[in-house]
């Protein structure tokens, strides 16, 4: 692997983005949508190995104390080589003064506390779609 990491939006093909998305079990909206996600967020990383987008994450922020994550994702056949770490420890050293959470996708909770995530007691949601929230598991 020759993987190398970015916090550039330029040359972003834009269209992996919700493919990848797909391809990971995560949710996800047009290209344009995604890229206008990425574009309004505090941080971003992009991890390429040689030109293959193998994955990426964000996060937005008030830059102060609190941050969210978003949309980590990690193409299939380069999971479980420390990728997924990486991109969560670019985006940590971005905003290190700041609380962070996220949504982790079903069954990446470990990975996730591998890393010192911590579930939450209080965790509260305000869904556009409740329905579909319900039917992947994330809600009651």
């Amino acid at each position: 692997m020759n993987l190398r990491i970015t916090h550039d939006l330029s040359n972003i093909s834009w269209d992996l983005v919700p493919k990848i998305l797909k391809e990971t079990g995560m949710g996800y909206f047009d290209a344009e949508v995604h890229k206008r996600a990425f574009e309004n967020s505090y941080t971003v990383v992009f991890v390429y190995d040689d030109d293959k987008l193998v994955g990426f994450g964000r996060a937005i922020s008030d830059g102060a104390y609190q941050a969210g994550i978003y949309d980590v994702a990690v193409i299939p056949e380069y999971q479980g080589k420390g990728i997924g770490k990486m991109i969560i420890q670019h985006i940590i050293a971005a905003i290190p003064q700041c609380n962070f959470i996220l949504y982790a996708a079903i069954g990446k909770e470990r990975f996730y506390e591998s890393l010192g995530f911590k579930k939450m007691k209080t965790g509260m949601a305000l869904f556009k779609n409740t329905e579909l929230m319900q039917i992947k598991g994330f809600i009651e």
